[in-house]
């Protein structure tokens, strides 16, 4: 039924498209004993130097450029890369040593390879951006020695981008209009390209071995949610997957609110990083926001933005949404998530270090200052905001970070649960806060003790595994019994199939990008509340990842398999 050969990866998505390959150019190869060429004659080093500083500059105006006319989550990607290829260490490194002779090629890569040994060992965002750090490394050489710049090449015609790695400054800059999907050998289905192409609506697949063997033009067919590219698909495969679009096409006409089928209420929220992605969101189906990643604002930025700059950005976002529920995230930044103003750069471990809601410890202005932004926004919106911290560990912590908010009139106030302690004393952190909000992508890390930005690991990062779902039975139970919300605000929020599962563990709340909202809602209308109830015992029984989700679609009702493709 299909074509002659099947690539498998890890899908991020659902959707799933047929079009011709377009391989990105990769990353030029230049001797480095080659020598560089000015007007036909080579450069001496004073001369190269010039030449390199200006392609230095011409790649940062350029990203900048890129980043002015981009919004949201594609902005700030584009701007973050910006900022790196404008770094003065780095530049001022690679200068010096072609000042002193070295081949252009030989001292990016050595200042580079330098700076990414310091970025994966620091593990985290800083690993997640040496993708960033070879893209600009590509740019500077290109446009030093005058050869094409590397990246997705123009695109004529609707195609499916295929890539070794894609880096998130070229994701952000495709032309939509001609992109049909993402696919690439390396990269993880949390990590920057992976998010970007979600809010862009395209399906993606990463960690696809050999996807870079595929011939620029040839037919192939990407399927995000059984995670394969097919070459050259026959007539049944195209005819599946253009019913399967046309069905997740009608889905989105019902905008009814979150339920199960016998009108148990589950709210179906959005997950933001901007005022303008509320802007965006508030003209969809979606019943509010259950995550507003507030370190978007911080971003970028020597010092931290201001309590009146943070509060018109709040107050923003709360007027856009209106009577609408909005959760917003308290700054989840520090040592994996680097800030000018608040990073620890000595941290051997900064996963484990002085992140989120612990930079309290350090600098609990930071925080002060965005709880009275946020007590400012509330008034000038008139609307109420509900605000979590993150990376809490303890009852005390929670407690601590309640009273911090309330002092500032917020009146509803939660904490994430992201680590494994956290959710096995979910009933007392519970007892010191109104709310809680499950984020799965960083409690499946720590659960299984598993970088999620290694994309050879995704397996282990897998939302299914047993025991990251035991951990969100036993907060979801802590909920209930103390009658209080519990959301999910992570990945498998998005996944209609988890989603069933997650409420009938009881998860009162499900965030994710709106675009995953209408087939999450067609799921959940169509099993009632005893069902999905069925249906997350049948996964908590299960010994394996795959096994929880083989039990799951078995419970399904034909319906809902049939239009989903499952």
């Amino acid at each position: 039924m299909t074509g002659d050969r099947v690539l498998r990866g890890v899908g991020v998505g659902r959707r799933g498209v047929v079009g011709p390959v377009a391989q990105v150019q990769p990353a030029p190869f230049v001797q480095d004993d080659a020598p560089l060429l000015v007007d036909g004659v080579p450069a001496d080093p004073a001369t190269a130097r010039q030449v390199v500083d200006d392609a230095f500059t011409h790649v940062v105006d350029d990203l900048r450029a890129q980043s002015a006319r981009a919004t949201g989550t594609v902005r700030d990607v584009l701007a973050a890369t910006a900022q790196m290829a404008d770094d003065k260490a780095l530049r001022s490194q690679v200068l010096t040593r072609v000042a002193a002779g070295d081949h252009v090629v030989h001292a990016v890569d050595g200042v580079v390879a330098m700076f990414a040994t310091m970025f994966e060992q620091a593990g985290g965002y800083l690993a997640e951006r040496v993708t960033d750090l070879h893209s600009v490394r590509d740019r500077v050489v290109a446009r030093a020695l005058g050869l094409p710049a590397p990246g997705v090449p123009a695109l004529d015609r609707p195609s499916v981008v295929v890539a070794r790695d894609l880096a998130p400054a070229d994701t952000a800059a495709l032309d939509l209009d001609n992109v049909l999907a993402i696919v690439t050998e390396l990269g993880g289905p949390t990590g920057h390209t992976a998010i970007i192409a979600g809010q862009l609506g395209l399906p993606c697949l990463v960690q696809v071995p050999f996807a870079t063997t595929l011939q620029d033009g040839t037919e192939v067919a990407v399927d995000a949610a059984a995670g394969t590219v097919t070459v050259d698909p026959d007539d049944a495969l195209r005819a599946e997957l253009a019913r399967r679009a046309q069905a997740e096409d009608a889905l989105a006409a019902d905008e009814a609110p979150g339920a199960t089928a016998d009108g148990h209420a589950v709210q179906l929220l959005a997950n933001i990083g901007t005022p303008q992605d509320a802007e965006r969101v508030a003209g969809t189906a979606v019943e509010g926001v259950g995550l507003f990643r507030t370190e978007v604002l911080f971003l970028e930025r020597t010092t931290a933005p201001t309590r009146d700059e943070q509060a018109r950005a709040y107050a923003q976002a709360l007027a856009a949404m209106g009577e609408r529920k909005v959760v917003v995230r308290t700054l989840d930044a520090g040592a994996d998530k680097p800030l000018a103003f608040a990073t620890q750069p000595d941290e051997e471990n900064p996963a484990l270090g002085v992140r989120g809601y612990r930079l309290v410890r350090r600098d609990p202005e930071l925080l002060d200052v965005q709880l009275a932004a946020l007590g400012a926004a509330q008034s000038e919106a008139g609307t109420p905001p509900w605000v979590m911290a993150p990376m809490v560990s303890t009852a005390a912590e929670a407690r601590d970070f309640a009273a911090r908010a309330r002092a500032h009139g917020i009146a509803t106030v939660g904490v994430m649960v992201e680590v494994p302690a956290a959710a096995l004393r979910a009933r007392e952190i519970l007892a010191e806060v109104d709310f809680v909000s499950l984020g799965t992508n960083d409690l499946a890390q720590y659960t299984m003790a598993t970088d999620r930005l290694r994309g050879e690991l995704a397996d282990l990062l897998d939302p299914w595994q047993p025991a990251v779902l035991d951990l969100v039975d036993a907060t979801a139970r802590a909920g209930q019994e103390l009658h209080k919300p519990v959301g999910v605000c992570g990945e498998s929020a998005s996944d209609p199939l988890l989603a069933l599962v997650l409420v009938g563990l009881g998860v009162t709340s499900l965030s994710m990008s709106a675009g995953a909202v209408p087939a999450v809602r067609y799921a959940l209308r169509h099993h009632t509340r005893a069902q999905c109830a069925t249906i997350a015992a049948a996964a908590l029984a299960a010994p394996s990842a795959e096994a929880a989700r083989a039990a799951v679609v078995a419970l399904l009702v034909p319906e809902v398999r049939a239009t989903l493709g499952v």
